[in-house]
């Protein structure tokens, strides 16, 4: 084992890339006839153990934020929910979920069933019917989701039509009387907040077009399974099509709409068949009609948009 191990000096941790039963078979090699299971329980004495990769690494070309201002950034926003919740103004948690290929692809995970489900034996794009974006909102304070299925591209432009199109059918109805939003995202992918587009849709499509003023808080960098619709929504959802073949876009939605917790979670959703095209630019002028205030505690994260005319 010499040769074939590896460790972390400061724990003591050790690990080697031999499975039992090849131990197993060089020991029966030099005379030694043990069985893997002996091979096992021999290693656990030496403080060996099966061990999974350990994601805690930072990765990125930038720098990462300080750890202080990250603790700073989770204390803010836990006080800017319990302000609009106080004030029954409405808190939503958004992000995309994973993009998903629609047709009889294999899905991870196992079911109960008498036979499997036959799938094709490679996920190639040119074989599906189209693709599945779902783009969520997550209400904090009723525990109720709303998903936005897009067929193109998740681009800033769909991120905020989902959310426009959550308001219209479910969020203006709950909160009548709010003018008001807080909007808790992550600080990447279309809804991040060094995308100009991403602002400019929200000043033109929800604050203008509903006279509401949106607050935006990014979660830190690396920091995405912080945000609650990845724990509260998106990963009951993903359970209930586990091993599921999503054949058309009417199972996706039958699925989403199906999710429910112990909790009283439940979702609606909708498909939006709208192209959306990439590479869409936001000129300099176009951002100086931003009603755009930006906070003190970490100006890129928190901001807030209101409307043109108030």
């Amino acid at each position: 084992m010499e040769h074939e191990t590896a460790g972390d000096p400061v724990s003591g941790c050790k690990w080697t890339r031999k499975t039992t039963g090849k131990i197993a078979q060089q020991l029966k090699r030099a005379g030694i006839r043990v069985s893997a299971k002996t091979v096992g329980r021999l290693l656990k004495q030496m403080n060996f153990s099966l061990r999974l990769n350990l994601k805690c690494l930072e990765s990125g070309q930038s720098k990462p934020p300080d750890p202080r201002q990250r603790d700073l950034q989770f204390r803010y926003i836990r006080g800017q929910i319990r302000s609009y919740k106080a004030n029954a103004m409405p808190v939503i948690s958004v992000d995309t979920k994973s993009r998903e290929l629609i047709g009889p692809f294999h899905q991870a995970g196992r079911k109960w069933s008498q036979e499997p489900i036959q799938v094709l034996d490679h996920d190639f794009p040119s074989d599906s019917k189209g693709v599945a974006i779902p783009y969520g909102i997550y209400d904090l304070t009723r525990n109720e989701g709303y998903v936005c299925v897009g067929t193109s591209r998740d681009t800033s432009e769909f991120a905020v039509d989902s959310i426009r199109t959550w308001w219209q059918k479910a969020g203006s109805r709950h909160y009548p009387d709010a003018d008001r939003l807080l909007v808790l995202a992550d600080c990447g992918g279309s809804n991040g907040y060094r995308i100009r587009l991403w602002k400019q849709k929200l000043q033109v499509a929800l604050c203008d077009r509903f006279g509401l003023q949106v607050k935006v808080c990014h979660y830190p960098p690396g920091s995405s399974k912080w945000n609650p619709i990845e724990h509260r929504m998106f990963s009951f959802i993903s359970n209930n099509w586990v091993a599921q073949p999503l054949l058309d876009y009417e199972t996706v939605l039958k699925f989403i709409r199906t999710t429910k917790t112990s909790m009283g979670l439940k979702i609606r959703a909708s498909l939006i068949n709208k192209h959306y095209p990439k590479g869409e630019k936001v000129s300099d002028q176009q951002m100086r009609q931003i009603v755009l205030k930006r906070y003190t505690q970490r100006p890129n994260w928190n901001y807030s948009i209101s409307p043109s005319k108030m």
